[in-house]
């Protein structure tokens, strides 16, 4: 929660563009909106990030004043980095998201209920709520996205061992199939496919080893036979 707080807030974004460490007032007074009288509740929440590895506070001068810099972590925290994780950290910690969470020993006390999220929402899974809510629903599609690249690059710069015997592979749930453009591109003996919601895949068009399908057309496609 702290995390999603310093993110929505845009603390990575303020040290960033700084250029260098922030002292707490600099930091308070760059932030817009944020109350001058909640500086002592700012260290306190700085002071749980620094010590989670997400920031680092440092001396910045002879005085032995301090100011906060960005780590490894909190660069990808940053809004305009190309692998920036922002939408990521804010999505996964939604309400929506996190709800469930409470209503955990009720779902290990019910038969009926297939997971939490189901428990804390009637029945409807986390699919159902995404269709019904267009506010979470593009909150979490911007979250798979930003995560994707980063993902890609791990793929295709450190795990090319793992990649080169196949020849082909289906990305299930794939979006709009960024990563699978990805491997397509970086492993192009690979036949790529991704598979999604109609309303998602349909128009996208596709390349010598990649292709696009909602679920009815690969049943088709493969000759699938299902049981009603």
């Amino acid at each position: 929660m702290s995390l999603k707080c310093a993110t929505e807030l845009g603390i990575p974004d303020a040290i960033h563009k700084h250029g260098g460490p922030r002292t707490l007032l600099e930091l308070v007074d760059a932030l817009s909106g944020v109350d001058k009288a909640k500086a002592d509740c700012m260290y306190r929440l700085m002071r749980i990030l620094v010590h989670s590895g997400f920031f680092v506070l440092e001396k910045i001068n002879s005085s032995n004043e301090k100011g906060y810099s960005l780590t490894p972590a909190s660069r990808l925290l940053v809004g305009d980095h190309p692998m920036s994780m922002k939408p990521f950290v804010i999505s996964q910690i939604d309400p929506i998201l996190v709800e469930p969470m409470h209503h955990l020993s009720r779902w290990f006390q019910n038969a009926n209920d297939r997971t939490a999220v189901h428990t804390a929402n009637n029945g409807m899974s986390i699919w159902e709520q995404k269709e019904r809510n267009p506010r979470f629903s593009h909150l979490f599609d911007q979250g798979m996205a930003s995560d994707t690249p980063m993902v890609a690059d791990v793929i295709t710069r450190d795990c090319r061992h793992m990649f080169e015997s196949f020849d082909s592979l289906v990305d299930v749930g794939g979006g709009i199939g960024t990563l699978a453009k990805a491997i397509a591109e970086a492993f192009p003996q690979i036949h790529c496919t991704v598979l999604d919601l109609a309303p998602i895949v349909a128009g996208l068009e596709g390349t010598r080893n990649l292709n696009y399908f909602f679920f009815a057309q690969l049943i088709l496609k493969s000759n699938w036979h299902i049981d009603e």
